[in-house]
């Protein structure tokens, strides 16, 4: 479900009152946690934390008007869905993530290459989510996605 929101506290706003909680926590994690340079956007309808055109020029190269997206936090239907880029493009993040998640939650992990899916507000990993966003630096993501873009 893509918003039509122009800004993340429109986005927020306009959520119902059994989600808005929990993405807000959701968007409070990522934020604290989130290295510096990561620029809080609408990006597909959604919350996106992107690298900004002033620090990375080129933009994503599917569209290079639109800033380098690296997360994203939507309220779909079904789920709160998580898409991490960095999980997609750097092997041995997604296999720490995959790794760690049954520490923190007993249900089992339903990740499609970057969406992760939760389902049950009462199952998602506060902490574990933060450590996640912090684990890549704006000039890591560059370089990884630069990597993998030239394959």
């Amino acid at each position: 479900m893509q918003s039509k929101a122009t800004t993340p506290e429109q986005y927020l706003s306009e959520l119902p009152d059994d989600r808005k909680n929990t993405m807000l926590k959701l968007r409070n994690v990522l934020k604290e946690n989130l290295p510096q340079g990561f620029e809080e956007v609408i990006s597909y309808g959604m919350l996106g934390y992107v690298v900004p055109h002033a620090i990375f020029p080129k933009g994503y190269h599917c569209d290079p008007k639109l800033p380098l997206p690296f997360i994203n936090l939507a309220s779909q239907k079904n789920f709160i869905a998580l898409y991490h880029m960095g999980i997609y493009a750097d092997k041995n993040l997604l296999d720490w993530f995959t790794a760690e998640y049954p520490k923190h939650v007993k249900t089992k992990l339903d990740m499609g290459k970057s969406c992760i899916r939760f389902k049950k507000i009462d199952d998602i990993p506060f902490e574990l989510i933060g450590e996640l966003a912090g684990k890549m630096s704006v000039q890591d993501w560059i370089a990884m996605y630069e990597k993998n873009l030239q394959r």
